[in-house]
């Protein structure tokens, strides 16, 4: 976290200006002195060695090495220890649906983006507050614990995709359990579940998950995104994802399952439409919980940054002095401050600016460093975070963010980071680092065909890597394995239902046998027997046969059953 210890001294920045009116004024009254000895032509060529350029050039430079010290004194610092200060507000987790369904666009710009909109909104209004972030689809998993820090909150967010998880699906079960375990163990103090979902609920449990949230003190706030008619989902390509039977898929929002949900963890259900009525009512819902003093972390101690300030005004000055008012008789040919005088000050300032920026993203970089090497996973990415933020293509600040997700066990959204340093890096052997490090986390999950491809194009990249060419031939043969098992599994698979199905037919066969049998039976009894029996006897027949042809029916639908699997 970047602030001015004294900003009382940034008022000074206003000489700025005032210097630059009184130098104007100052070269305005110097002409005018001038036009008394002469005509203007004519007292130029009397001195010819006077550069008109060149003081204006030394005085901007005086100028900027100014504004430098102003800011200098003003100590600019960074925040790198944490510490726990008091506050009074609320603590609300929010938990947000990522599935692909999510990128339906029945609202604008679409659903995640709608959601990531009311998120950035509340997270404005909030002051005193908590926020955590869980993400989820089929499986879910913490994007950011809760904190006090906004920045790192908006900074999170903004970073949220669907391919961040690999499961697809829609399990509110374990977002809401996810988020009961992530409050703080302070009680008396009001505790806010925010799910923003379409409500498609493939798993189940949610209603059981919202009540045992309400049961330890906490309300569930459902915000349902999406329009009940329903939406197809856009697959990037300029075509719609379509199921496994090749229809297109039309997701759309489930309010009936999202107020049960609302209801049953003591809540209430919000409908998130084209307008701020959401956000307002969500704002309004939120104020009715109790406020207590609560821990809030925040950045505590800081380190100077003047040191880098210093270096450019002294290398400013430096420039100032070299320069002279007068043209020098070794460099009279040369027309540096002639005609390209623009050219120059933007060069200037151009290296000051560069110079500025990339300490500012080196300098996070350096302090993640230091905080993931204490093990301090989650405050790493914060700072890689806001590196990547500062300079998006510094590969090194890409790569480290990457090994800090992978100390988290977020392996979906580590493998995106480390894709991103290999398409900024230019250093072949860091590059076949990053896809080596995919190819692990793919082999890990048993994703071989994707981790042999990470595996070869690091190699490419670096042919002499022992352990990556290892590496390759295991994922090989586990491929191989894997395959050999769904092909056994397979086969089994068939026996079994070629069995099942030979005994489903010797079972209606049997069926049939004791079917004849009785009617036979009845046959015979049938001049014995009362027109009062016949009936019953006949009516007990007919029911027994219509449970055979149900039991015949399930029988022959059983083999043919299956499970379709969704991914949105």
């Amino acid at each position: 976290m970047f602030r001015f210890e004294d900003p009382i001294y940034l008022y000074a920045l206003v000489l700025i200006p005032l210097l630059a009116v009184i130098r104007l004024w100052m070269v305005s009254r110097q002409k005018k002195r001038l036009r008394k000895f002469g005509d203007r032509d004519l007292v130029r060529q009397l001195m010819p060695d006077v550069s008109r350029f060149r003081p204006l050039v030394k005085f901007v430079l005086l100028l900027t090495a100014l504004a430098l010290i102003i800011l200098m004194i003003a100590r600019p610092q960074f925040g790198t220890k944490i510490n726990r200060e008091k506050r009074t507000g609320i603590e609300t987790i929010i938990a947000m649906d990522i599935s692909n369904s999510m990128l339906a666009e029945d609202v604008t710009p679409s659903r995640l983006d709608r959601s990531k909109m009311m998120v950035e909104n509340l997270v404005d209004h909030f002051t005193n507050d908590k926020i955590g972030l869980i993400v989820f689809a089929g499986d879910a998993f913490i994007q950011l614990p809760i904190t006090s820090d906004y920045v790192s909150a908006k900074m999170f967010l903004s970073s949220i995709t669907p391919s961040m998880i690999a499961t697809q699906g829609t399990d509110i079960a374990k977002a809401i359990t996810m988020s009961t375990n992530s409050f703080t163990q302070q009680e008396g103090v009001g505790k806010a579940i925010i799910v923003i979902t379409d409500g498609e609920d493939h798993e189940g449990g949610a209603l059981e998950a919202a009540k045992e949230a309400q049961n330890k003190g906490m309300r569930v706030y459902v915000l349902g995104v999406g329009s009940p008619k329903g939406a197809p989902i856009p697959t990037g390509n300029g075509d719609y994802m379509k199921d496994n039977m090749g229809q297109t898929v039309m997701t759309g929002l489930n309010e009936e399952m999202c107020r049960q949900i609302a209801q049953a963890g003591g809540g209430a259900y919000i409908h998130v439409e084209n307008n701020s009525n959401a956000q307002d009512q969500l704002d309004h819902e939120l104020d009715k919980l109790a406020k207590k003093e609560i821990e809030s972390t925040i950045y505590s101690d800081y380190d100077e940054q003047f040191q880098a300030v210093c270096i450019i005004v002294l290398l400013l000055l430096i420039i100032e002095v070299c320069i002279l008012d007068i043209k020098n008789p070794m460099l009279k040919n040369v027309s540096l401050f002639k005609r390209n005088k623009k050219a120059v000050v933007a060069v200037l300032f151009l290296l000051v600016a560069t110079s500025v920026q990339a300490q500012g993203d080196r300098l996070l970089v350096r302090q993640g460093n230091k905080q993931f090497r204490a093990g301090n996973y989650a405050e790493a990415e914060v700072s890689y975070r806001k590196a990547v933020e500062k300079n998006p293509r510094n590969a090194q600040a890409h790569y480290n963010l990457g090994n800090a997700l992978l100390g988290q066990r977020k392996d979906s959204a580590a493998v995106v980071q480390f894709e991103n340093a290999a398409k900024q890096e230019t250093n072949p052997m860091r590059k076949a680092q990053s896809y080596h490090n995919i190819g692990v986390i793919c082999q890990g999950q048993k994703q071989y065909a994707q981790a042999i491809e990470a595996y070869k194009e690091a190699l490419r990249n670096n042919p002499t890597d022992d352990e990556t060419r290892y590496n390759l031939e295991l994922c090989k043969r586990q491929q191989q394995q894997q395959q050999n098992q769904q092909n056994q599994q397979n086969k089994d698979n068939k026996d079994n239902k070629d069995k099942k199905d030979q005994k489903d037919k010797q079972d209606q066969q049997k069926q049939q046998d004791k079917k004849e049998q009785k009617q036979d039976q009845q046959q015979q009894q049938k001049q014995q027997m009362s027109r009062e029996n016949a009936e019953q006897m006949l009516n007990a027949a007919i029911q027994e046969e219509k449970q055979t042809q149900e039991r015949m029916k399930k029988a022959q639908q059983q083999p043919n059953r299956r499970r379709l699997e969704k991914n949105w």
